[in-house]
């Protein structure tokens, strides 16, 4: 009975990870997401650290770049113009300071 629970918590948690491995595309009308990528931090909806491998990429402003459409959890457009964007970015240098600054917008990458 114990290992079951145990199943069925480790599968909850799997199912409610916030993973964003995230492909990059050149079209708008191809993306989940048009993100716009700020200057500052205080601009940015979301503040968003690169990490190298995907298994990184496990904790929200997290993300992993992948090669394929297929491997990825959101497709995301990087656009010219901030009234385009559905979010702001701003790249951080380490990773404990990626997350919501806008917590609004949390459902675009849910």
């Amino acid at each position: 009975m114990k290992n079951l629970y145990l199943l069925f918590l480790l599968l909850f948690l799997a199912a409610t990870a916030e993973a964003q491995k995230v492909f990059v595309t050149n079209y708008d009308y191809q993306a989940d997401v048009k993100v716009y990528e700020v200057k500052y931090d205080y601009q940015a909806d979301l503040l968003v650290y690169y990490v190298n491998y995907d298994y990184q990429a496990d904790e929200p402003g997290c993300w992993y770049k992948t090669k394929y459409d297929y491997q990825a959890d959101k497709k995301v457009c990087f656009v010219n113009y901030d009234y385009q964007a559905d979010i702001k970015i701003f790249v951080v240098k380490y990773e404990y300071q990626a997350g919501w600054r806008n917590t609004a917008k949390k459902y675009l990458l849910d």
